[in-house]
């Protein structure tokens, strides 16, 4: 089925019917899915096919890996064929005993296009693309979208009606959600506006040189903006960019407030934390940490420690608020944090990828980290410390971009929540996981729904 981007979008669902052999299409137990031009095509699944949710521990770990979770296919199927017929996409699994806490949903796929960012907000989940189009998807079904005039989207976020996307042109673009139509998102400006890149172009002391013979505002990045965080108790947006800035913007009058030259290379993350902090990420292997503090009649943000100095490029960085850790991700595969009731000292490593960790995300007590090597490894944080390898979701064909966790409010309970988890990547697939944080160990699955089942030990491997 064609968009109105000329692009086609194929939906995936699970189902309870034997699937045809595509091995020679695709060299992984997953559900498979193809178009054919001008038209929609949904495989079903067999439920007894090899889980696209892994069994297995990642290995070389100096951290507690008792892993364990269920087939991906136990969830109920889909009963309509096409993607855009109303129907739910979080059904109750048939089974009497459902030991798959962790289960493939579905997947939406993109004829053309890899996925590079993801925001879920509500019940609406936002997807960027190197096609300059920013989705917006309602139960898996295509609800609205809305186009940038160029520039790569590599980062979305939301807050309220109001949806912030930073590009590969350097701009911040803001868009408003209608009040009387929801699906009819509106062009409200960027960041920094024109009226302020009029006024501040007048006087020299407001222009950097950053090339020889090349100069720019202060107030604008000029170069790709790869990540984007907001402190909505502040106000602030933090962007941070290839041109190696973090730059700080007031929400109530869209101004820059503080251009920072923050790293020695391009930052791929920034996220503001707890206590008013901010975390910087950069290709030059460290992680910085920046204080907002008065400065004569304002504030302004100081560099208060340097968490990490490596070789290996930083590449994601996520905070739990709940339990106050800081996660990094880096190109050598390792994930490390740091927790702040040991003073932001170092408190270990999860070591679950043979390949770049690209992208992080935090719920509750749960870590999710995506990597190059094309799966999701779902980390749980225990008293103490301690981090337990639930489970590693593999079923991408190519590595994995990008994440988003928001509460399954459907089957979530006090005593066992439960997570809808999106997964971005390269093969211009969006997935979509349910993940508990209760999941069962491995002895209790093997004696109970799985037991003789296929299980797969190993993290696919891909290149970057």
């Amino acid at each position: 089925m064609r968009n109105d981007g000329g692009e086609t979008m194929v939906m995936e669902r699970n189902s309870l019917h034997k699937r045809p052999n595509l091995s020679s299409l695709f060299q992984q137990s997953e559900p498979s899915l193809f178009s054919v031009k001008n038209s929609v095509v949904v495989e079903d699944v067999f439920p007894n096919s090899k889980s696209s949710a892994s069994l297995a521990s990642p290995r070389n770990s100096n951290c507690t890996t008792t892993s364990g979770e269920g087939s991906p296919y136990i969830m109920s199927p889909w009963n309509q064929p096409s993607p855009y017929n109303k129907s739910p996409w979080i059904t109750p699994s048939p089974l009497e005993n459902d030991f798959g806490q962790n289960g493939l949903i579905g997947s939406i796929v993109r004829e053309e296009g890899h996925i590079y960012s993801l925001a879920a907000s509500r019940d609406l989940l936002y997807t960027g693309s190197d096609s300059k189009n920013i989705r917006v998807w309602k139960s898996l079904k295509e609800f609205s979208g809305f186009k940038a005039k160029s520039g790569l989207v590599k980062a979305i976020i939301v807050l309220g009606d109001r949806i912030f996307t930073g590009h590969q042109d350097g701009k911040i673009r803001v868009w408003n959600v209608s009040s009387t139509n929801p699906s009819v998102h509106k062009r409200f400006g960027s960041l920094p506006t024109l009226k302020d890149i009029i006024k501040s172009s007048v006087k020299p002391k407001n222009y950097v040189e950053v090339r020889r013979k090349r100069s720019v505002l202060r107030i604008k990045h000029f170069d790709a903006v790869s990540c984007l965080s907001l402190n909505e108790e502040l106000g602030l947006l933090y962007s941070g960019s290839w041109d190696k800035t973090l730059k700080v913007w007031l929400l109530a009058n869209s101004k820059c407030l503080e251009s920072i030259d923050a790293h020695d290379d391009a930052i791929n993350s920034v996220v503001a934390g707890f206590d008013s902090l901010v975390f910087t990420g950069s290709a030059d292997g460290t992680v910085k940490v920046w204080k907002r503090e008065l400065q004569g009649q304002g504030t302004q943000h100081f560099l208060v420690q340097l968490l990490l100095k490596q070789e290996n490029a930083v590449t994601a960085l996520a905070v739990s608020q709940e339990s106050a850790v800081l996660y990094c991700g880096s190109s050598d595969g390792l994930v490390n944090f740091w927790e702040r009731e040991k003073h932001l000292s170092h408190g270990g490593v999860l070591r679950g990828h043979k390949m770049a960790v690209l992208c992080l995300a935090t719920a509750g007590n749960l870590v999710f980290s995506g990597s190059a090597d094309k799966s999701i490894c779902v980390w749980r944080r225990e008293q103490g410390g301690i981090h337990t390898c639930l489970s590693v979701l593999t079923g991408h064909t190519g590595p994995v971009k990008c994440l988003a966790v928001e509460e399954d409010h459907q089957t979530s309970t006090k005593a066992d929540r439960k997570w809808i988890v999106y997964s971005g990547s390269l093969d211009k697939s969006v997935k979509v996981w349910r993940v508990s944080e209760h999941a069962p160990d491995l002895k209790e699955i093997k004696h109970g729904y799985l037991n003789g089942y296929a299980a797969n030990d190993d993290a696919v491997m891909g290149k970057r």
